[in-house]
């Protein structure tokens, strides 16, 4: 009996202890949750306080961003490529320098991204295209059109010129654009914009007519770089309404001492020879292996017109490496994908003058902490040199304190890492 007493005493004392036991975990578990809740709410609080002052950095730093692109925006469409055409503003010639020699850069990028169609029609008509015709040079291409339709800016840009010419272009425009390019828009009926005028890609700046030398309703639009005429064909798909690149090269180099324009982009070279004394149309054609047929056709004459001393006569050279006689003038394809702009290198030889085009490299130089600096080679451009260093051009422009537009000179050295 005593014995089953004690048992009892010691179980009862056990659940005691047990129940003790229990009751203090259950007391300290909502300390634990509590403790646990106090941390994740002050985490959040903490992450709260944070998170708004870098939103309100972040967004200020993209309002800064914004701003400083669209003041940069400005610039450019109140001096539109200003430092190219060295604040050259003339308001009476279309040629800006018609009584001044030019000195074209090796290459120029012209970045054609913004391009809008000049006239608002589903399927486009070319009228008549750029080159020669009847015995004059046809220097832009013309749009068909109805009188009155709405004609607009290809780019964004200034109006340099509104003007009427009788026995030319009729009442026309002239704009400028930050890109390097100048349009020409001519035969119209009436002038939205005034001179000086900024306008944006695509904003209605006259209306189509038939003023001027015109035969029937349409636009004559012309694309010129440093007033030299570029067929507009060259950079715009006028079928599908769009540019051909994003970016277009003009390209400028040297031919036996003089300067030639480079703007096709078709497989042949065209070439000017100037007639001499006693040449012939079938001498010409003989001498560069090509029809008076195909010569008559190029240069809008007959087989029986009469040649004059110096009178330009156009042919196509087949191969990029030609024969040719000293007084030629050969134009080179764009549409090349290398990043240099060829030097002509002549050698004499029995039939005349051999020109062999290479090709310019330049290697990078690396400095002791690592920075690579690159010499501008004759047709290098910011943009072949972002493609070459896989860096961006904004960044080229800001490790080189210089502007997308700016001319590169031979022998500048570059920044581009």
């Amino acid at each position: 009996m005593r014995i089953q007493n004690i048992f009892f005493i010691c179980c009862g004392f056990m659940a005691g202890i047990q129940m003790s036991a229990d009751a203090q975990r259950k007391k300290a578990a909502p300390e634990t949750f509590a403790n646990e809740r106090l941390d994740k709410q002050m985490s959040e609080l903490m992450a709260s306080r944070v998170s708004p002052a870098q939103i309100i950095s972040d967004e200020l730093a993209i309002a800064k961003l914004d701003e400083f692109n669209e003041l940069t925006a400005t610039e450019n469409l109140m001096f539109p490529a200003d430092e190219l055409y060295n604040s050259n503003w003339d308001t009476i010639h279309v040629n800006p320098f018609v009584n001044t020699k030019i000195d074209f850069p090796d290459s120029y990028n012209i970045n054609c991204s913004s391009f809008s169609m000049p006239v608002d029609y589903e399927q486009i008509k070319i009228n008549s295209k750029y080159g020669p015709r009847r015995r004059r040079m046809h220097r832009g291409i013309d749009l068909a059109l109805q009188v009155g339709d709405t004609i607009r800016a290809a780019f964004g840009g200034k109006v340099r010129l509104k003007s009427f010419e009788r026995r030319g272009y009729g009442y026309y425009l002239v704009l400028r654009h930050p890109n390097g390019l100048e349009t020409v828009y001519g035969h119209l009926s009436k002038f939205l914009v005034g001179e000086n005028q900024i306008v944006r890609s695509g904003d209605p700046i006259a209306l189509g007519g038939n003023t001027g030398r015109s035969t029937g309703p349409h636009l004559h639009f012309e694309t010129r770089f440093l007033g030299k005429d570029i067929d507009p064909a060259e950079i715009i798909d006028f079928e599908n309404k769009i540019p051909h690149k994003d970016e277009y090269v003009f390209y400028n180099i040297k031919i036996n001492g003089k300067k030639s324009n480079i703007y096709a982009t078709s497989a042949d070279a065209v070439v000017v020879h100037r007639v001499k004394q006693g040449e012939t149309l079938s001498l010409i054609a003989r001498k560069y292996g090509t029809t008076v047929a195909e010569l008559c056709r190029l240069n809008g004459i007959l087989q029986t017109s009469k040649l004059s001393i110096g009178q330009s006569i156009r042919y196509r050279a087949k191969q990029v490496t030609v024969e040719t006689s000293s007084d030629a003038i050969q134009s080179r394809p764009a549409n090349t994908e290398k990043t240099q702009t060829p030097a002509a290198n002549a050698s004499s030889n029995a039939g005349g003058r051999k020109i062999e085009i290479p090709i310019q490299t330049s290697s990078p130089e690396e400095t002791a902490d690592g920075t690579v600096y690159h010499t501008i080679q004759s047709g290098d451009t910011l943009f072949s040199l972002s493609k070459k260093y896989n860096v961006s051009i904004e960044k080229l422009c800001e490790m080189n304190d210089i502007r997308q537009n700016m001319i590169l000179k031979i022998g500048q050295k570059i920044r581009c890492s």
